[in-house]
């Protein structure tokens, strides 16, 4: 039940995340918001790790290895994929894309983990990638031929590519959540000064950016990858994956309730999305190859 709630808030604060972050990108560049938003969070995850889980943080840093390859993956590619996205693409359209990623992560483990989905687990990933594929060619899928497609779009393919690599990995990492998490963010910190400074890296120096990055440093970085790493300690890759369906509906609403209406094209991808979560999920969930 707690791994249900974490998977929902998680994906609650990520929706914010990308309205927020498509309004941000306006007048910030992806490498600004990326860099500020970990070096932000990284001090509290510290401390929120320290206090809350007294990790062995020597047996923690002996991982250093697959938590560099984490941070790289989501915290520093996932997040400079997706803003630099939304800086070509809607909030809507970008989490129709990340919708996908339920179906991505289940045929990522039946390559990588050698799990194994049913029929209708495989009837659901279609209908996702068709769903998918509508909202990327605004309903004309000849456009898929020709390769014309929204630019904003093939980085947030990329990211949820990248997405799935983290969740796959994650998983599988035996060392405290919020410890995880916390170094994870610390070395995305690290790793992006050295360009954030040679790019001039800039502070906002406006209220409505100061406010915009106040929420993603607080709710999408520590929330998000807080309750995400959390629920990963009892939940398959898989149908942790299928909470993201939600973060179509949630940015849905808020985007509305923002003044912008959707699109009919949008409204139909998103129910296919929907429909093929829910089949990967709940009927065609994956199960373990036993050897």
């Amino acid at each position: 039940m707690k791994a249900s709630l974490y998977l929902v808030l998680a994906a609650l604060f990520w929706s914010g995340n990308f309205v927020v972050g498509q309004a941000a990108v306006a007048s910030m560049t992806p490498l600004d918001l990326t860099f500020w938003r970990w070096a932000l969070a990284a001090v509290p995850l510290l401390l929120l790790a320290h206090f809350i889980e007294k990790p062995d943080w020597r047996a923690v840093l002996r991982r250093w290895p697959v938590l560099l390859l984490l941070s790289a993956l989501g915290m520093s590619g996932y997040t400079l994929l997706l803003y630099g996205a939304l800086g070509f693409t809607s909030a809507v359209n970008a989490s129709l894309i990340t919708a996908a990623n339920p179906a991505l992560i289940v045929v990522m483990a039946v390559v990588l983990l050698g799990e194994r989905t049913t029929r209708l687990g495989w009837l659901g990933i279609c209908l996702g990638l068709l769903g998918v594929l509508i909202v990327l060619t605004r309903g004309e899928l000849a456009r898929v031929f020709s390769l014309s497609i929204n630019t904003g779009e093939l980085l947030m393919i990329g990211a949820i590519v990248v997405w799935g690599f983290y969740t796959i990995i994650a998983r599988r990492l035996d060392v405290p959540a919020i410890a995880a998490t916390a170094v994870q963010v610390v070395i995305a910190t690290v790793t992006l000064a050295p360009f954030a400074f040679a790019m001039n890296v800039r502070f906002p120096d406006t209220a409505a950016e100061g406010w915009s990055l106040a929420y993603i440093a607080i709710f999408p970085s520590l929330g998000s990858y807080l309750f995400w790493n959390l629920a990963l300690k009892t939940t398959p890759p898989g149908t942790a994956g299928n909470y993201l369906n939600l973060m179509v509906v949630f940015t849905a609403i808020i985007t509305v309730l923002l003044g912008t209406p959707l699109t009919l094209v949008q409204v139909i991808g998103g129910l296919l999305v929907i429909a093929g979560v829910l089949l990967t999920g709940i009927k065609g969930q994956a199960k373990l190859k036993v050897a």
